[in-house]
C-alpha cells in the first residue's frame, strides 16, 4: 500500500479540524469527470464525518488531457487568497464544463471577491508554484491519475463511492439520506 509523503499540513486547505482523528486527502482536478463524480460522494462523507474528518483537497491537474485544470486550480488559490477556497472548489466543481478564464472571472464576481486581485493573480500565474508543488509531491506519493484518495496515510485504491470512503476511515455506513 502507498503511504502519503507529505501529511496535512499548514499549506493545506482543510475542511474541520486540522488534527482530526480520521483524515482524508483527494489529489484532483478541477476539470476530471472522475472529480466530479467523487466531489458529491466526498461532500456527503464530509457531512456524515463532521467534527471529525480532516479533509484536505490537494491539486493534480492533467493538462495534457484537461487543458482549463491547471488555471482552474489556480483560480482556486486565488480565491483562497481571498479566504474562499471552498467556495470557489465546489463552484469549480459544479461547473467543469466552464473553466475558462472569463468563467473564472464570473465565479470570482459570484463570490464577491476582489476580481481585480483575482484576475491579477491569474493574469500573473501568482499561485501556479503551489499548485506544482502540490502535483509534484502527488507524484511522488504515487499519484498518477485523479481523484486518487489517502486515507489516514495510506492510499486508497478501493471504489470512491460514500460508502466505500466511509468503510475506509472507519466510518461505517452512510445511511444515504439524500
Amino acid at each position: 500500500m502507498t503511504q502519503l509523503r507529505t501529511p496535512i499540513g499548514p499549506d493545506d486547505h482543510v475542511s474541520g479540524p486540522r488534527d482530526g482523528p480520521v483524515q482524508l486527502v483527494e489529489y484532483g482536478d478541477f476539470e476530471c469527470p472522475s472529480c466530479g463524480a467523487a466531489f458529491p460522494e466526498v461532500e456527503h462523507v464530509r457531512r456524515a464525518l463532521e467534527g471529525r474528518l480532516s479533509f484536505a483537497f490537494r491539486h493534480f491537474p492533467l493538462s495534457q488531457v484537461h487543458p482549463h485544470a491547471a488555471l482552474a486550480a489556480e483560480a482556486a488559490e486565488a480565491a483562497a487568497a481571498q479566504g474562499r477556497f471552498w467556495e470557489m472548489h465546489r463552484l469549480l466543481f459544479e461547473n467543469q464544463e466552464a473553466l475558462d478564464p472569463d468563467a473564472l472571472v464570473s465565479y470570482a464576481e459570484a463570490l464577491g471577491l476582489d476580481v481585480d486581485r483575482f484576475r491579477t493573480d491569474l493574469d500573473e500565474r501568482r499561485h501556479r508554484q503551489k499548485v506544482r508543488r502540490q502535483f509534484l509531491d502527488g507524484a511522488r506519493s504515487g499519484v498518477n491519475g485523479t481523484p486518487t484518495f489517502f486515507v489516514n496515510g495510506q492510499r486508497h485504491d478501493g471504489p470512491f463511492d460514500a460508502d466505500s470512503l466511509l468503510e475506509a476511515l472507519g466510518g461505517g455506513s452512510s445511511h444515504r439520506a439524500y
